[in-house]
């Protein structure tokens, strides 16, 4: 398959910009079916204010179910299962 270079524009900025065929190649390579929609300023602009309004993580005090050692996990403990501190949860994985 031949790709050729296609002029799209924005829909944010409302600017015209080239999808290359190099481009158009990778995105056949990765199996994505459309076009991109946004120019690659507006998409960086995009990306980077996709985390704002997060506060911090809400961490949950634990007591190490392998070693008693006190620690903080990112998720609400249930006691159904044991919670590892990150010494031993990574012993646990190999």
């Amino acid at each position: 398959m031949t790709f050729e270079d296609k002029t799209l524009t924005c829909k944010d900025c409302g600017c015209e910009f080239v999808f290359s065929s190099s481009e158009q190649e990778f995105y056949s390579e990765k199996g994505f079916v459309n076009e991109p929609g946004r120019c690659r300023s507006c998409r960086a602009a995009r990306k980077s204010h996709s985390g704002e309004g997060r506060g911090p993580r809400e961490m949950h005090d634990v007591i190490c179910a392998s070693c008693g050692v006190a620690t903080q996990v990112p998720f609400k403990p249930r006691n159904e299962k044991p919670v590892y501190c990150q010494d031993c949860f990574d012993k646990s994985r190999s």
